[in-house]
This record gives C-alpha cells, sequence and structure tokens, in this order.
C-alpha cells in the first residue's frame, strides 16, 4: 500500500469513527449518515485510492476541476455530486457526470438543467441549497435560495422532466441570525425538510455539515455529511 493510500485510510478511519461517535450520541443507527468525500482540488489519483478503500460517494464545486477527473474515473462505482454554486453555462458538461447537483437555487438553473438531463437521457437527482443568512427573498452570500422561497422552488424541480427532487442541502452561515451557531441552523434546515417531505415524501435527503461541523449535523438529523479536508488533508496554495 502507497503512503498515500495508508494517510487516506487512516484520516476515513478517525472520521468514520467520529461519524459512529455522533450517531450514537444522537440516538441514531450508523446506517442513517453518508459520507460524501469531497475531492475538490485534489487529483483523479486520490479519487480512485478512495474508491479502493470503500468510498462511494465524492463532490466536486468546480466543473473545470471535475469534469475531466469524472472522466478519468469513469470505469470507477462512484456517485458524483455537484455542490458548488453552478452556472448556466456550465450546466451540460455537469449533467455529463454528476449524480446530483446540491446546489439548485434559482429557476433558471432548474430550466437548464432539466433541458440538457432530457438531451442526454439521463436523470439527476436535485438538493435545494437554502440560504439560511438570506431574507424571505433574496438568495445568501454564498449562493441558495431563502426559506421562504424553498416550496416553490421544490415543485418546479418536482415537475421538471429529467430531474429528481432528492432532498435539501445548506452550508453553515457565516452572517446573520446563524453565524456560528451550526446545530441551530441544521436543525432550522431539518424544520425545513420536515415541511419539504409533506408534500413530496422521497425528498428525504439533508446534506449538511463539513470537516468541522459534521457532529452538529449528525445531531441535527443530516442524512448526508460533506467532509474534505478531514480526509484528504490541507492542501498548501499554490502561488
Amino acid at each position: 500500500m502507497t503512503d498515500r493510500k495508508h494517510e487516506l485510510a487512516a484520516n476515513l478511519a478517525k472520521v468514520e469513527d467520529r461519524i459512529a461517535a455522533a450517531c450514537t450520541a444522537a440516538g441514531r443507527a450508523r446506517e442513517e449518515v453518508t459520507l460524501i468525500v469531497v475531492t475538490k482540488t485534489y487529483p483523479a489519483s486520490d479519487v480512485r485510492l478512495l474508491s479502493e478503500l470503500g468510498v462511494r460517494h465524492v463532490a466536486e464545486n468546480k466543473d473545470q476541476d471535475a469534469a475531466p477527473k469524472a472522466a478519468e474515473c469513469a470505469g470507477l462505482p462512484l456517485r458524483w455530486h455537484f455542490v458548488g454554486q453552478l452556472q448556466t453555462n456550465k450546466v451540460r458538461s455537469v449533467v455529463g457526470y454528476a449524480d446530483v447537483v446540491q446546489s439548485v437555487d434559482r429557476a433558471r438553473l432548474v430550466t437548464a438543467l432539466s433541458k440538457e438531463a432530457v438531451r442526454a437521457g439521463r436523470e439527476v437527482g436535485c438538493l435545494l441549497q437554502v440560504a439560511l443568512d438570506a431574507g424571505a427573498s433574496e438568495r445568501g452570500e454564498r449562493g441558495g435560495v431563502a426559506p421562504g422561497g424553498v416550496e416553490e422552488l421544490a415543485a418546479l424541480v418536482a415537475g421538471s422532466p429529467g430531474l429528481r427532487l432528492d432532498g435539501l442541502m445548506t452550508v453553515a452561515p457565516l452572517t446573520g441570525e446563524y453565524a456560528g451557531r451550526q446545530r441551530e441552523a441544521f436543525g432550522r434546515l431539518m424544520d425545513l425538510s420536515t415541511d419539504l417531505r409533506r408534500a413530496h415524501p422521497a425528498a428525504n435527503m439533508v446534506s449538511a455539515g463539513m470537516s468541522a461541523d459534521l457532529e452538529d449535523a449528525v445531531a441535527a438529523g443530516a442524512t448526508h455529511v460533506r467532509v474534505g479536508t478531514a480526509v484528504l488533508g490541507v492542501r498548501p496554495r499554490l502561488g
């Protein structure tokens, strides 16, 4: 086993222990939480090693990095999640490899995703990215639909050919009433998920929590956590 594979295996084991402990503390079964490893900025060779170590879900946030990496790893048993802010001119490329787009936050993006999914003959899962730092009608500073806009956008996704409404995603807010209050923020997302599932029972995926706050996300009820640096390490910035 290579040094890098040993390093990734050790890091994965630590993250697994954290998730398992958080599930126990929350009275949840470990099987209720899925780990998504965020592989952004890391090479395809790392994705290949992660796959060998049993990882089945990976996430990317920039199409220009993700598209060639996904192509290089096309034969691996992986589900690719796109988690970054998505411009409509990148939709055709993203639909080519992403199984789930976790950053759906506006009607124009839904329309573009639907068109390209139909053209590609694919069904693409969609999570609505909720901006908990946004007011009733605005988007958050890092993208996302305001809580008040979830119902309308969900209905649009659910009625769009080629798309599947899977649930909700959020990033812990840096500003606003939930800044520094991750557990409360994730609890608010769970409340929104409960409301969403009344109209769309199958949309039960809740993606929240990252390396620093995955325990808060598990405690709140998240079904998926997105972990990058705790698995892959902190990559030095170039230049």
